[in-house]
């Protein structure tokens, strides 16, 4: 089994280990070739200083499977190896990509001969020790040869992975995975706020996290990463509120309003990491200014932002 692998960053990097230590061969790439030397040297990985290189390491027909962020940098990659590539060659798209790019992408592979797979892969930094959860989408004969390559990346042969059926599939299941996450997240940051704004109670958060990973019907590896946080600091006095949102929340809203189905926890968890990005700044002063006009209410003054 040999592969190629574009894209070295967290995920990507850690799954070419992965591929590795199910004796895989991987012939690797990453923009900085600095990158991709340390992690051959590291694994035994075959590391190439250009895409053309890559394909030329791979015995037909190839396997290459892209880690790169969504949008432009994948899409320049492809643009690059479609020119590379023969008939036959198999590409899969890992990037946390709109399943609608997958969709167009399969058209556009296969008008020139080529297979395609999206893939979207969960597990974090934690994968490479855990293995990854991977929902990919594409031709049956094309999710039949990634399989094996794909069984290496999983928990277990048997388990953590999934054809979810044509291509787009795999990303729009991770794009509604992420919206899930995104409003478990919301309710463990507003479950635990509750706990410690009780001050006459004196609770413990941190007890009570590790209490709740035990039997509770809400133990998860949120909160055992939460109770983990807890442990180390209840008060967060030194963390900023600033919590970005990736492309997948976003496009779980809009698809929830595009096929009128109700998401409110989903798409609230997503307006409320707005919030935090300083979003929410002007409609609230605009409120103070509307309650001091109605009513005579005093209005704080800011720091001039």
């Amino acid at each position: 089994m040999k592969i190629g692998m574009i894209g070295l960053g967290r995920m990507g990097g850690n799954m070419a280990r992965r591929l590795r230590r199910g004796n895989v061969e991987v012939v690797a790439y990453n923009r900085s070739f600095d990158v991709t030397e340390a992690l051959a040297q590291e694994t035994g990985a075959s590391a190439v200083r250009e895409i053309k290189d890559l394909v030329a390491a791979l015995p037909a027909p190839r396997i290459v499977w892209l880690m790169l962020p969504a949008g432009q940098a994948t899409d320049d990659a492809l643009a690059e190896l479609i020119g590379l590539l023969s008939p036959g060659d198999l590409v899969v798209d890992g990037a946390n990509a709109f399943y609608k790019d997958g969709m167009r992408r399969e058209k556009e592979l296969q008008a020139r001969g080529l297979q395609f797979v999206d893939a979207g892969v969960s597990g974090g930094i934690w994968g490479l020790q855990n293995g990854y959860c991977i929902m990919f989408g594409g031709e049956k004969a094309a999710a039949e040869r990634i399989t094996p390559y794909i069984q290496v990346l999983a928990p277990t042969k048997d388990t953590g992975w999934h054809h979810c059926g044509p291509a787009g599939s795999g990303h729009f299941t991770k794009m509604i995975h992420n919206g899930i996450e995104y409003g478990m997240m919301q309710a463990f940051g507003e479950g635990f706020a509750l706990l410690k704004s009780k001050s006459e109670f004196n609770l413990d958060i941190a007890a009570i996290a590790e209490l709740w990973r035990h039997s509770s019907v809400v133990r998860s590896w949120l909160l055992d990463l939460t109770a983990d946080a807890l442990a180390q600091d209840q008060t967060l006095d030194n963390i900023e509120p600033f919590v970005p949102d990736s492309g997948e929340g976003r496009w779980t809203a809009l698809e929830s309003v595009e096929q009128g189905v109700p998401t409110p926890v989903m798409t609230m968890s997503l307006m409320m990491r707005f919030a935090t990005q300083g979003k929410n700044d002007y409609p609230a002063k605009l409120i103070a200014m509307m309650r001091k006009g109605f009513g005579g209410h005093a209005v704080k003054a800011g720091g001039g932002k």
